[in-house]
């Protein structure tokens, strides 16, 4: 591949999982997998959460797809987009934990942004536990964060249809 197409892979590869995490997020985690994910939105003093097991199987993507890039594993079956594709979904994986992780959850550094887009995405992000439970909710992207008055204005809907119930009076 020339140099434009590993950049332009590993790039595409980044913004698509912005995608892929937020689908996986409102249609695996509050679905079927809201098993692993439950302790993500209870309290607990805990190092580790079951919704860490997300991060472990986003790693086993990335790895595989460096695999089916790689001509060690592969031989000539090898398809180099494949690492990059690998590299894409490490950088993902990068970004997420610093933002999510780190940035909204603090589990890694303590830094509360004041203006900007930081604290857009911080304020998006508590705006998703405002629900209680796996029904209803906003805000399942990681890096991409919409308006927090119009995500407000979500939730107070999906409570006046029933659909979810919040935590206290942030959706009034």
């Amino acid at each position: 591949m020339s140099p434009l197409a590993v950049i332009l892979t590993v790039i595409a590869t980044v913004a698509a999982m912005e995608f892929v995490a937020w689908s996986s997020h409102k249609y695996i985690m509050h679905g079927f997998g809201w098993g692993w994910h439950r302790d993500h939105h209870e309290p607990h003093d805990n190092v580790l959460e079951k919704n860490d097991l997300y991060a472990v199987v986003g790693a086993a993507i990335s790895i595989g797809m460096f695999a089916v890039g790689s001509p060690l594993v592969m031989g000539d079956s090898a398809w180099e987009p494949g690492t990059w594709i690998g590299l894409g979904v490490l950088i993902y994986g990068v970004i997420y934990t610093l933002i999510h992780d780190g940035l909204v959850h603090q589990r890694y550094f303590r830094w509360v942004p004041k203006r900007g887009y930081a604290k857009r995405l911080v304020q998006a992000h508590k705006l998703h536990h405002a629900t209680l439970g796996k029904e209803g909710g906003v805000s399942f992207g990681f890096v991409v964060a919409r308006d927090p008055a119009q995500l407000k204005r979500e939730l107070r809907q999906q409570r006046e249809r029933g659909i979810a119930v919040l935590r206290d009076a942030v959706g009034d």
